[in-house]
C-alpha cells in the first residue's frame, strides 16, 4: 500500500509564488491535458474542457487508491495560454486565444494507469445516458519535460494581470534571459466560489539562457 502524498509539498516551490518575480526549475510533470480555443469567459469548449479534466482526474484518483493504495488531493486548474497572432494575445482579443487546460498528477502514475482512467470516464459518461464531449474524447495524458521559469503571484481579477505580466518579463530580462515557451497560470482559487478581488493566480513564463 502506497499511502497520501500531499502534491503540493511534493512540488512545493511550484505552488507558492511570492509577489516580487523569482526563477524556478520546473521539473518533468505527468499531467491530464485538453486543448481548446476561444474566450473562456464565453466558450463552450472551454467550460467541457474543465469538466472532463476534474472528470478523469477523480476517476484516476479513486481507481488507483483502490487497486493500490495510493491517494491524493487533486490538485487545481493550470493552462497554457498564446495565440498564433501574439499581438492579438497582448491586447487581449480573447476570441483568438488558444490554450492548454492541465492537471498535474503524481509522477508515478502510468501511461497504461491514465488511459484507463479516461476510458473509464466515457464508459460511465456512457452508462448514464449522457453524450461524451469531444473534450472527453480527446483528453490525453502527457510528461512534460524539465524546464526553467520565472513565476509571480498575481492577486485580483485576471484580466488585471497585465502589470504582472509586464513585471515577470522585466524580470526575465534583467537576469541575462529570454522568453520561451508559453504564458502558464496556475489558478489558486476557484472563480466560482471566491470574489475577482480575492482570486490568487500564480503567472509562469518559461525562459532561457
Amino acid at each position: 500500500m502506497e499511502g497520501k502524498i500531499d502534491l503540493k509539498k511534493t512540488y512545493k516551490e511550484l505552488y507558492t509564488a511570492k509577489k516580487q518575480p523569482s526563477l524556478v526549475e520546473v521539473p518533468a510533470l505527468a499531467c491530464l491535458a485538453v486543448d481548446g480555443s476561444g474566450d473562456p469567459n464565453s466558450s463552450q469548449r472551454f467550460q467541457d474542457c474543465v469538466a472532463a479534466l476534474y472528470s478523469v482526474a477523480f476517476t484516476l484518483k479513486f481507481s488507483l487508491k483502490k487497486s493500490r493504495g495510493l491517494d491524493w488531493g487533486v490538485l487545481g486548474l493550470e493552462g497554457d495560454w498564446w495565440s498564433e497572432d501574439m499581438e492579438a494575445f497582448a491586447a487581449g482579443r480573447k476570441a483568438d486565444w488558444k490554450w492548454t487546460l492541465l492537471i498535474v498528477q503524481p509522477d508515478s502514475v502510468t501511461d497504461a494507469e491514465a488511459a484507463a482512467a479516461i476510458e473509464a470516464a466515457r464508459e460511465k459518461a456512457a452508462r448514464a445516458k449522457i453524450e461524451a464531449s469531444p473534450a472527453l474524447a480527446e483528453l490525453r495524458f502527457e510528461r512534460r519535460p524539465p524546464e526553467r521559469a520565472a513565476h509571480i503571484l498575481h492577486l485580483g481579477p485576471y484580466d488585471a494581470e497585465t502589470e504582472n505580466i509586464e513585471r515577470l518579463h522585466a524580470f526575465i530580462a534583467s537576469n541575462g534571459l529570454r522568453l520561451a515557451g508559453r504564458h502558464r497560470e496556475i489558478y489558486l482559487s476557484d472563480a466560482r466560489r471566491t470574489s475577482p478581488d480575492k482570486l490568487k493566480t500564480i503567472i509562469r513564463q518559461p525562459c532561457t539562457g
